[in-house]
């Protein structure tokens, strides 16, 4: 073995010896445990087929059985005579597999990745190869520096925040318990509606077509909330539970005992709009706008808290400026390049007041229609957002397109754009296939996709837009040989370890970066915030 790569090694560091992959990121931190550098990296089989339709499977065998009509065995399936016969994939080594038949099988892997290259560089598009050039092959290798960087946690911190929760989590059963009149599994959806809807006789407001028995998902408990303390007090505890269960028990467990460090995967085929996800941990999921997912932030600390801080970058509102771009309207790009808080001015217009005597009621619900129409949302789900009636939550989507026309006239472009061509597009020319969605007969299904239509091209380019700001950004920490370092990237926030002698230059780079000479016809506005763990700001 080491032999073997003792003599790869130069290969694989070259950078005027060309490679081709299937999941590059994965190989490139894979070598990096043996100290070899992957070098002349110039694409990748398992991106390009995401380019092309995000909405299929992207695996080797996958791709090359429905692309190249050849079929690769599995692993298992060499798994003759050999003493590995009947092990768990996971299981198997070397030793199980004969040197004829592993060779045979590094060979179709081999072949079935360079004949996927030469497929997919006549198969994609002028914007699919753009995409890849430009965006998914070189942030990939971004990302791989990112999860080998890896990130440090407050384990010390994490202990306390734990038996606090578990003291937290027994004193809402014990409420639960004293509301219910008696004890029951909390975690049992069956118990729980026995000791709701039969026991305590309480009326939901709904009920799941062709259940038998009312839900206790998470839906209902919030309408219920409203009005019986016993469901709110059962939203908190699943709450409490999730996060401890999820982040404050398994994060621990995560840390590598190499480094110390947790080292997230970042997911770059995995969404259909073109955003990363992670996992192990999966850090888009902590949910910033409640105390507790704040609290779990702050575990997330420098590796030296003497000589770093976390310096965290956010894009400001960035759909809805990519909202004020794409549809073209004078009044919402006025608004964004005014500078004035764009929730009051939309309150202002829909309630016609001035914008002093905007309320704070008044932006709330200007808020909720703002971000609702991003997402398409409709009069029944504003209603319920904001607890007002449909007639109410109606007239106030009418006042914003009154207020906002041509967004009116681009959402529905945008539909019928998605009939007329099969798929949703971004401005960098990403793809999202939607006509089988569309022409369902499937009410729910089709009017899914028409907001997906509608969203895609805000938030699949809200995507391209941290993606190519990394890029940039990579570039500008190597050529200054910056010892900083990206560590985390969750949806449209950047995360640094950054030298605090590197502050002012950093703080500098990253918005120079991220605002990407204002491609938009709105300014890009980055909020920068930095301290001594991912949930502390600039004091």
């Amino acid at each position: 073995m080491d032999y073997v790569l003792e003599k790869l090694k130069p290969l694989l560091e070259s950078c005027t010896l060309y490679k081709t992959f299937q999941n590059a990121k994965y190989e490139i931190n894979t070598l990096l445990k043996y100290n070899i550098h992957i070098q002349g990296v110039v694409f990748d089989t398992m991106l390009a087929s995401y380019i092309n339709d995000p909405s299929r499977k992207h695996g080797l065998k996958i791709q090359a059985a429905e692309n190249l009509d050849f079929f690769m065995k599995e692993i298992e399936e060499l798994i003759g005579t050999g003493r590995g016969r009947g092990k768990n994939k996971i299981q198997l080594t070397m030793d199980d597999v004969s040197i004829q038949d592993a060779s045979d099988y590094a060979c179709d892997d081999a072949f079935a990745t360079l004949e996927l290259t030469r497929f997919w560089q006549e198969k994609l598009d002028d914007d699919g190869k753009k995409l890849l050039y430009d965006i998914d092959l070189p942030v990939s290798l971004v990302l791989a520096g990112m999860e080998a960087q890896g990130v440090s946690l407050d384990t010390d911190y994490l202990s306390v925040l734990n038996k606090e929760l578990d003291e937290n989590l027994k004193d809402i059963e014990d409420k639960i318990f004293s509301l219910a009149g008696e004890k029951f599994n909390i975690n049992s959806p069956k118990q729980v509606s026995i000791i709701l809807f039969e026991k305590l006789g309480i009326q939901p407001k709904t009920k799941k077509r062709g259940a038998q028995k009312f839900s206790t998902d998470a839906k209902v408990l919030e309408e219920l909330a409203q009005e019986h303390e016993i469901a709110k007090c059962l939203l908190q505890y699943r709450h409490y539970s999730k996060m401890k269960t999820t982040y404050v028990d398994a994060l621990p467990e995560l840390i590598s005992p190499v480094d110390g460090k947790i080292h997230t995967s970042y997911n770059q085929t995995v969404t259909v709009t073109g955003r990363l996800s992670s996992s192990n941990p999966n850090l888009q999921n902590i949910p910033i706008r409640t105390k507790l997912g704040n609290r779990i932030r702050k575990a997330f600390v420098p590796e030296d808290k003497n000589s770093q801080v976390l310096l965290s970058a956010d894009y400001s509102q960035i759909e809805l400026r990519l909202l004020a771009h794409c549809s073209g309207d004078e009044h919402l790009i006025h608004a964004f390049k005014s500078g004035e808080d764009i929730h009051a001015q939309t309150a202002a217009k829909i309630f016609e007041v001035p914008l002093k005597d905007v309320t704070k009621e008044m932006r709330v619900r200007a808020k909720a229609v703002n971000f609702g129409i991003v997402y398409g949302q409709t009069k029944y789900g504003l209603a319920g957002a904001l607890g007002i009636s449909n007639a109410e939550a109606q007239t106030f989507i009418e006042k914003y397109f009154e207020t906002y026309p041509k967004v009116k006239e681009y959402m529905d472009n945008s539909i019928q754009e998605a009939y007329r061509y099969g798929y949703a597009k971004t401005m960098y020319g990403r793809k999202r296939y939607l006509l089988d969605e569309l022409l369902s007969s499937n009410h729910n299904i089709k009017e899914f996709a028409q907001r997906a239509a509608i969203n895609t091209p805000l938030q699949g380019a809200a995507s391209d837009l941290i993606k190519l700001a990394m890029i940039d950004l990579d570039k500008k920490l190597n050529a200054k040989n910056m010892k900083s370092k990206m560590i985390m990237q969750v949806h449209d926030e950047l995360i640094l370890e950054t030298y605090k002698d590197e502050l002012d230059e950093i703080k500098t780079l990253v918005q120079e970066a991220m605002e990407l000479n204002q491609p938009l016809k709105v300014p890009l506005v980055v909020d920068i915030a930095y301290g001594s763990s991912w949930m502390e700001e600039e004091v």
